[in-house]
C-alpha cells in the first residue's frame, strides 16, 4: 500500500479542478478524482505526470445525483485509506436573464454547486473529525460577494458555499476538531467556465483572466496552512476583492450587469 496521503478532487477534469489535483499530486498525495465528462481519463494521466508515483483512481459520477455523490465516497472508501484532504471543487454557471434561462439548467447548479458539495462534506467532515484530522477546501468565488446579475442562481449558489464553508469551519474549531476548512475564492479564471455558461458574448466571458494553475497554487497552500479563505489569483483579482467588501450592493449588482449582460463583450 502506498505511504502517500490520500487527497480528493472533485470537478478534476479540466480547469481549477485539475489543476487542484495537479498541485496536490506535485505535493505527494495520492488521487481520487472525480468529473462526468470523459476528459477525465486525459485529465488523470496529466496528473500523474506531475507527481513522481501519483496514483490516481478516477469516478466518472453525475454530481447533480444523489447517487452519483454517494458513488464518489464509496470510491473513497473502497481505498482503505484514510482522506487527508478534499477539495470539493464541482461546479455549474450559466449566464443570462433569470425569467429566460431555462429552469432544468439553473435546478443543476443548485443540485452541484449546493446540495453535493453539502451532501459530500457531511460524509467528508464526519469521516475526518472521527480521526481528529483533515483538510477541506471548498471553491467559492468572489461571485460570493456581489449580487449576481445575470448569473443570479450562480452567485447565489457561491454566496452559499461561503457562508457554509465558514459557518462549519467555525463549528469543528469549537469542537476541537483537529479539522480544517478553507474556501477558495477566485475571480474570472481561464477555463471553459464561461463558454459553459454560455457567456462567450459578454464582457467577462472576453476579457483576459486569471491563470488556473496560480489559483490552485494559491488554493492549495492556504489549505495546508489551514487558512479561514484565500481569495486566490491575480492582484486584480485581490483588488477587486477588497474592494468588495465595502461597496454597496447597489453598486456591486450594477458592476456586475455590465460585466455579465449578454451582448456586452460588443459594447
Amino acid at each position: 500500500m502506498s505511504t502517500r496521503e490520500l487527497a480528493l478532487v472533485t470537478g478534476a477534469s479540466s480547469g481549477i479542478g485539475l489543476e487542484l489535483a495537479r498541485e496536490l499530486a506535485r505535493r505527494g498525495y495520492d488521487l481520487v478524482v472525480t468529473a462526468e465528462d470523459a476528459a477525465l481519463e486525459t485529465a488523470a494521466g496529466k496528473i500523474r505526470e506531475a507527481g513522481d508515483g501519483t496514483d490516481v483512481t478516477t469516478v466518472h459520477a453525475d454530481l447533480r445525483r444523489r447517487e452519483g455523490v454517494e458513488e464518489v465516497w464509496a470510491a473513497v472508501g473502497q481505498t482503505g485509506r484514510p482522506l487527508a484532504v478534499a477539495a470539493l471543487n464541482a461546479g455549474l454557471g450559466l449566464g443570462g436573464p433569470f425569467v429566460e434561462n431555462d429552469l432544468d439548467a439553473e435546478q443543476d447548479i443548485i443540485d452541484v454547486n449546493v446540495t453535493s458539495t453539502v451532501r459530500l462534506s457531511k460524509h467528508v467532515l464526519r469521516d475526518m473529525e472521527a480521526r481528529h484530522a483533515g483538510r477541506v477546501l471548498i471553491t467559492s468565488s468572489i461571485a460570493s460577494q456581489m449580487p449576481g446579475t445575470y448569473q443570479a442562481v450562480y452567485n447565489a449558489s457561491k454566496s452559499f458555499l461561503q457562508s457554509f464553508a465558514e459557518a462549519v469551519r467555525a463549528e469543528l474549531e469549537a469542537r476541537d476538531s483537529g479539522v480544517t476548512v478553507t474556501s477558495l475564492m477566485p475571480g474570472p479564471t481561464e477555463t471553459n467556465f464561461f463558454h459553459r455558461a454560455e457567456m462567450d458574448d459578454t464582457k467577462v466571458g472576453a476579457s483576459d483572466k486569471d491563470d488556473p494553475a496560480q489559483v490552485a497554487r494559491q488554493g492549495v497552500d492556504a489549505l495546508l496552512s489551514g487558512d479561514q479563505k484565500v481569495v486566490a489569483g491575480s492582484l486584480s483579482t485581490k483588488a477587486q476583492a477588497l474592494a468588495n467588501d465595502v461597496l454597496p450592493d447597489r453598486l456591486k449588482a450594477g458592476a456586475h450587469r455590465k460585466m455579465a449582460e449578454p451582448g456586452s463583450a460588443e459594447s
